[in-house]
């Protein structure tokens, strides 16, 4: 329902608050065991580990495995209470996937409200630049001269920048992949995006039935994307300000510009070209415009100095 779509975020966000306070509860009934002399050095343990990277965290999860063996015939109440909440004790990764649709349109107020929170929430945003669940009709992530429902004489207006939204906050790390032109990159975006004691957002490229391709072929469209500059590749990590770097880092290489390489290897673009070639030319000028000038955009924010 659309009421579950617009929930979407907000769902992942209570998620996140309720595992918080339970990760301190958990951590105030430990003392209270410490103190009454149960499993102290196992738990003292426990509270030492401020889990700050894979490792540590595995660390934690032997110690709660220990714990439980530890305590789990003791008949105490407290000891009972400990084990119930052992689980607590490990960090928690909270991640919210969703399509466009929901992203950029029906559920952007909750995403909205969600990163603006700074809570250590993670999001992946799945774009395939249209409503792929529902029968492939335009929504703000469709780019310009996309033939959908809703935009059948191509879509003429700019593909609503996400990123940029979220990264005017200057707090939530950002960042944009497609897995085929850069699994480097992507794996890359996805390990920060995790590490970073916050809001994340990363937006993935992804390939989808209704642009009207081979499917066993999406990955190679990801490159052509990126390589036209219609998908610039970056991250904006918030913690390198701290360190007096500049944020924002665009992975990309100079693109080509020719749009039309790649957009007519896609049914979505090419049913304009084929039905009505002089707007399907206009829409493209417009895109390449775009492009070129969303591209040197992102160039200086790269080039900046701090």
């Amino acid at each position: 329902s659309n009421s579950l779509f617009e929930d979407a975020a907000e769902f992942g966000y209570g998620m996140r608050m309720t595992s918080d306070k339970l990760a301190v509860y958990a951590r105030e009934v430990a003392q209270k065991a410490i103190d009454a002399g149960l499993a102290k050095t196992t738990l003292q343990a426990i509270l030492a580990n401020q889990q700050e990277d894979e490792a540590a965290i595995e660390a934690q999860r032997a110690s709660v495995e220990a714990l439980k063996k530890e305590l789990g015939s003791n008949a105490n109440p407290l000891a009972k209470e400990v084990i119930s909440l052992a689980d607590h004790f490990i960090k928690r990764s909270v991640w919210i996937f969703g399509g466009d649709g929901w992203a950029y349109d029906i559920g952007f107020g909750g995403l909205d409200h969600t990163i603006a929170s700074g809570r250590n929430v993670n999001i992946l945003v799945l774009d395939t630049e249209v409503y792929s669940n529902t029968g492939g009709q335009m929504s703000k992530a469709t780019p310009i001269g996309a033939v959908a429902k809703f935009a059948a004489s191509g879509k003429s207006m700019a593909k609503k920048d996400l990123g940029m939204i979220a990264m005017s906050y200057g707090y939530v790390y950002v960042a944009r992949i497609a897995m085929g032109a850069n699994m480097a990159q992507t794996i890359r975006a996805l390990r920060e995006a995790e590490s970073y004691d916050g809001p994340s957002i990363v937006i993935a490229y992804s390939h989808c039935i209704n642009h009207g391709i081979n499917m066993g072929n999406g990955l190679q469209n990801q490159k052509d994307a990126v390589t036209s500059g219609l998908w610039p590749l970056y991250r904006y990590d918030p913690r390198l300000v701290e360190q007096g770097k500049n944020p924002f880092q665009l992975d990309s290489k100079e693109p080509d510009f020719n749009l039309a390489d790649y957009m007519y290897k896609e049914v979505r673009f090419k049913t304009l070209k084929a039905a009505n070639p002089e707007r399907a030319q206009m829409l493209l000028e417009k895109a390449t415009e775009k492009a070129k000038r969303q591209y040197k955009e992102y160039k200086y924010l790269a080039e900046r100095e701090f």
